[in-house]
């Protein structure tokens, strides 16, 4: 099957990718960048921020290839204390984490209907749990979920599950970087907070991606699973 990845080409987005590779399937990645090239990937560029080309590029992928799983991965944080959030900044984030896979889900779900099967998953965090200067993220991310349950519910007669992935920290990604640098005295302080003992990896995400894309997991839909080494369960500091 045809499953669409957005923000493919890089951290969780490019381990999603691989898993579904490896699982023998081939991929619609929606990224302003191209990922690491592989006749299987088919590349469109695309600002999901911005809605008209977000419509553009959803049409398109839906005309060239028959999109049997949709995986919201793209994502931005922008963090700020209340005090200083920037108003632009969450219309931001509510257009990349909520319209844009709405106007994914839009475009697919005519031909998932037809086909009568169709995969939707969307990654959140566990930042909907509170985290601090994570207004913006955190506001967008919780609707995420709010969406997924809504959905799963409309589509579940016609064979389509929608789910949720709320990561916690994962190490060796840009967004997670951009915030906590690599080898600081942060990142150690915060590996060490996390009930297991380490950060996650974007594998461990692409792993319940999998899970929730599998055909086999039909009995499975509206849930949110935390992939955060326990992280969800206890007080975290980022």
């Amino acid at each position: 099957m045809f499953v669409l990845v957005t923000g493919a080409a890089g951290g969780i987005g490019r381990a999603i990718t691989a898993a579904v590779l490896a699982a023998g399937d081939e991929v619609v990645a929606l990224d302003r960048v191209a990922p690491p090239h592989d006749p299987r990937v088919h590349h469109l560029p695309v600002d999901l921020i911005d809605e008209k080309a977000t419509r553009e590029a959803a049409a398109a992928a839906c005309r060239h290839f028959e999109i049997a799983g949709i995986v919201h991965n793209a994502g931005a944080i922008r963090p700020a204390l209340v005090a200083d959030v920037d108003t632009a900044d969450m219309l931001d984030l509510a257009r990349l984490h909520l319209t844009a896979p709405l106007i994914l889900l839009q475009s697919a779900l005519p031909g998932m209907r037809a086909r009568r099967f169709g995969r939707v998953v969307l990654i959140s965090s566990r930042a909907v749990l509170g985290a601090a200067t994570r207004t913006s993220y955190g506001a967008t991310k919780a609707g995420m979920i709010g969406m997924v349950r809504t959905w799963a519910l409309e589509l579940a007669g016609h064979g389509i599950t929608v789910n949720a992935i709320a990561p916690g920290p994962i190490g060796g990604t840009a967004m997670f970087h951009d915030v906590v640098p690599a080898g600081s005295e942060r990142e150690a302080r915060l590996a060490a907070a996390i009930p297991v003992g380490r950060l996650g990896k974007p594998e461990d995400v692409a792993r319940a991606a999998s899970f929730f894309l599998d055909p086999k997991a039909d009995f499975v839909t509206g849930q949110t699973l935390f992939v955060c080494g326990g992280a969800s369960v206890g007080s975290l500091t980022i």
